[in-house]
């Protein structure tokens, strides 16, 4: 893959498609920074090249209205903070206001251009908006993992119009550890895959099938697979419509002989809240009107031996509802199990991260991707369009 160090970008205008769309409080703080400091490498690199850097993002939903809860303006103080230099925050993103902005620029000055979904073209992958956005630069980097797998103007529609166009270093980092994971992995390579919906990742559970030599189902998808095994799961979420699908995959993984482990206990609840009485029961003995929340010990047990084999560990999705600390156990050992496993670990998506700082293991996990759908993309074994885009002419 082509990226900012294999160009001349000295003197040259560089839009850097990032990802600021950082968590904020009511109080317009940022509350967590990291993705901000993850592409801190290729903007300190373009600076240093004496390139003037425009970078663009978007913030929120504010649904194509310009929104001021949704202005970048407070990234772009923090982010002036961090490089001890001024970061202009232009008034808009296209228009001749930003023009002029963007023109009065010298060496290794930073603009900010205002948040790209102020737009509706940018979602809608407007062409007139990607050329306006394209005309601000002379070179594209796509520095943004998190939205490489949407259509977007400021993804797909800019490396249209940009002849020179190529990956930042985040970009390029997390395209290389899923490969490092996945094209010639250190074996076992075992699979943790949670969360809510079997629909969301079904494709991925497919397409793992031929790359992984375990699999460990848990969170509330792994009510689905139970279900479709004959087990009364109460009141637990179920995709009823998916219980042929799961059954299915399940035996297209015996046939290829992949192990996929599912829960032997859960921690169930009469109802979905952070007080609610709970108790650990088999999955035999799940009362009718109760809901499966966590795995139980046992489960816990039974996937640690599972991880202490492994070579390498994919991670997408939380075993139970991790928020709630009565339904946090199970997700947190799981975290500490893959922090001790002598293992190229991986986690992806926002759940899962959270979950992984929670538990203190973040220093222990091999790399933390940002970008959630573009990780399930991946593990779908598409590819991403915003790659693509850095492909073509």
């Amino acid at each position: 893959m082509k990226t900012i160090r294999d160009m001349n970008i000295s003197g040259k205008r560089v839009l850097i498609r990032v990802d600021f769309n950082v968590p904020m409080d009511e109080n317009g703080t940022i509350t967590d920074d990291l993705r901000i400091r993850t592409v801190l490498p290729t903007i300190h690199y373009a600076l240093e090249q004496g390139a003037k850097v425009i970078l663009c993002s978007h913030m929120g939903r504010p649904k194509g209205q310009r929104i001021e809860e949704y202005s970048l303006k407070p990234v772009a103080a923090y982010l002036a903070n961090i490089l001890e230099q001024p970061v202009i925050l232009a008034p808009d993103c296209i228009g001749s206001e930003s023009e002029a902005v963007v023109a009065a620029m010298e060496a290794s000055d930073v603009v900010m251009l205002e948040n790209l979904r102020f737009h509706a073209e940018e979602q809608g992958n407007d062409p007139e908006f990607a050329r306006q956005l394209a005309s601000l630069a002379d070179v594209y980097i796509n520095n943004a993992f998190a939205v490489s797998h949407r259509a977007h103007a400021s993804v797909v529609g800019v490396p249209e119009y940009c002849v020179e166009k190529a990956a930042g270093f985040l970009l390029q980092k997390e395209m290389d550890y899923f490969h490092r994971s996945i094209d010639n992995p250190a074996r076992p390579l075992v699979a943790i895959v949670g969360g809510a919906k079997v629909s969301s990742k079904l494709g991925a559970l497919k397409n793992m099938l031929d790359k992984v030599d375990c699999m460990l189902i848990g969170g509330a998808m792994a009510n689905t697979f139970l279900k479709s095994q004959g087990y009364e799961v109460g009141r637990s979420k179920v995709e009823d419509d998916l219980l042929d699908d799961a059954r299915a995959l399940l035996e297209q993984a015996a046939k290829k002989e992949v192990k996929v482990y599912l829960p032997v206990d859960v921690i169930a609840a009469e109802n979905f809240a952070a007080d609610a009485v709970s108790k650990q029961v088999t999955i035999q003995d799940v009362p009718a009107q109760w809901m499966a929340l966590d795995v139980g010990p046992a489960t816990v047990i039974c996937f640690t031996e599972v991880l202490a084999d492994a070579r390498t560990i994919l991670w997408n999705g939380p075993m139970g509802a991790f928020e709630m600390d009565a339904f946090s156990r199970g997700t947190m050992a799981l975290a500490h199990a893959v922090g001790a496993a002598h293992a190229l670990s991986i986690t992806g998506g926002g759940d899962s991260n959270a979950a992984v700082k929670k538990s203190g293991e973040a220093d222990n996990i091999s790399y933390m991707s940002t970008g959630g759908g573009a990780f399930l993309m991946l593990m779908e074994g598409k590819e991403l369009p915003g790659v693509v885009a850095l492909e073509g002419q």
